[in-house]
């Protein structure tokens, strides 16, 4: 088979998508099931082992499902624990692809002679997610300068919008079935960042963006991009060594503190300097090197904001700080909230409270206050309470449509918090961000922003 033929088989088909509704019934139809029993026959079922059949199971799939079963995995009380471990380990231990999947990829991306390219190519994957793989590697050029290459799984643009659809229908089943949340503008965001996911040329852009934004952070450290090596489905990187951020647990107040400073402005920095965020701030995506700097990895979701929704962020910000109710709703209408009520922008306050607390907090303390360093963070879901208010008051008053910037820039700010529960960091975060805001001038941010834009090559979504 040629080169040509094998890339348009990786184009999104009507053969690949019905393929894949297979593969999904196939593989998750029977688990459904049993969990189904469970809930409506009251059959008992091992949920320990039932997690962990899923857990392979969507690992198998890849793609999408995959990739939203990590989410789900972090969204406050949605999953019992035994799922919630289960599924959390798909963001940075999900199962690889084999050799004969490397071979045909590679030959497809950098011809039959691609070998010849490579000092050294590790047959067995480093590290395996949702739409791709990672194995470490070495020029044949530079055989003293180790890469990493990342790999797209065959047919996953077929995958993605087979799993979108169904997804949506998932969405519109859910809107009947609980009215308080229309997710319209979150599954069109779902879907555009997951089809931009699959152009690692645009990742290979997000990387140099994120090089240029992070460029005066010496503890944040962003990877390179070997673009002789690297195509759409094959991005080659330069590698960069460090440990899983679990391996700093058991050190010292000190240096934990020391760990969530760097992550804290591995993220904000981009976004309230240039209004750019990165999107998946799951462990699998970092590492720490010795020095307690932060390697920041994998760019594939990046979501670049309209500098308004920065300003609508701080804003909201004063307004808490202050008591300002009028300031609070240019906030949220700055960012597309539409026909609020008094009380829906209460019940929304509540949920702004909560993820602006630490911030509105001038003292050294947890992210969570009721941290408690005898629990283990993994096991408890951050937010679950509040959530849960939030979502009981919607139901109530009526529907709120979330405007979909909200998706990942809500899931980065949970996500990082979860990070600061596992270190049990104690930090002032409140004179962190103000640091970040004390000299905000949206016009200046909108020049930084163009500027970075345009030296990376990235353009506005």
């Amino acid at each position: 088979m040629a080169n040509d033929d094998l890339k348009d088989f990786d184009q999104n088909s009507l053969g690949g998508r019905v393929r894949r509704y297979v593969r999904v019934s196939t593989a998750v139809g029977g688990l459904a099931a049993r969990l189904a029993g469970e809930r409506l026959l009251g059959i008992e079922i091992d949920r320990g082992r039932h997690a962990a059949d899923l857990r392979m199971a969507l690992g198998g799939l890849k793609g999408p499902l995959m990739k939203v079963a990590q989410i789900m995995a972090t969204v406050p009380d949605v999953l019992p624990t035994e799922y919630v471990m289960e599924l959390g380990q798909l963001q940075s231990n999900a199962p690889s692809m084999g050799w004969s999947f490397v071979k045909r990829r590679m030959a497809t991306e950098l011809g039959p002679n691609w070998q010849d390219r490579f000092a050294c190519f590790d047959r067995h994957a480093v590290a395996a997610a949702s739409l791709g793989q990672v194995h470490k590697a070495t020029a044949a050029e530079h055989p003293d300068l180790p890469l990493a290459a990342k790999l797209q799984y065959p047919d996953m643009q077929s995958a993605v919008e087979a799993d979108l659809r169904q997804l949506k229908l998932v969405f519109g089943a859910y809107r009947r079935y609980d009215p308080s949340i229309d997710p319209s503008e979150i599954q069109l965001e779902i879907g555009s960042r997951l089809r931009e996911e699959l152009d690692y040329q645009l990742e290979a852009r997000h990387t140099d963006l994120f090089r240029y934004m992070l460029a005066d952070e010496p503890n944040v450290h962003v990877p390179e991009v070997v673009s002789n090596l690297s195509t759409k489905r094959l991005l080659i990187l330069t590698w960069l060594e460090g440990r899983p951020l679990l391996d700093f647990r058991e050190a010292s107040q000190e240096q934990r503190d020391a760990l969530a400073l760097n992550m804290f402005r591995a993220w904000w920095v981009p976004f309230y300097r240039f209004g750019v965020i990165h999107g998946d701030p799951h462990l699998g995506n970092y590492t720490v090197r010795e020095d307690l700097s932060v390697n920041l990895l994998d760019y594939g979701c990046v979501r670049v904001f309209p500098t308004k929704f920065v300003g609508g962020v701080v804003d909201l910000y004063r307004a808490l700080e202050t008591d300002d109710w009028d300031l609070a709703v240019h906030a949220y209408e700055t960012w597309g909230f539409k026909d609020l009520s008094r009380e829906i922008i209460e019940v929304l306050n509540l949920w702004a409270q909560f993820l602006y607390g630490p911030l509105l907090d001038d003292r050294r303390r947890p992210i969570h206050v009721a941290y408690n360093s005898d629990i283990d963070p993994s096991a408890t879901v951050y937010g679950r309470e509040v959530a849960a208010k939030v979502h009981s008051r919607l139901r109530e008053l009526g529907s709120v449509a979330p405007p979909r910037e909200f998706v990942f820039m809500d899931r980065a700010a949970i996500g990082l918090a979860g990070v600061f529960l596992h270190l049990g960091a104690k930090i002032n975060w409140h004179r962190l961000f103000n640091e970040l805001i004390h000299d905000l001038d949206m016009e200046v941010l909108q020049q930084r922003q163009t500027e970075a834009l345009v030296a990376a090559g990235v353009t506005l979504p």
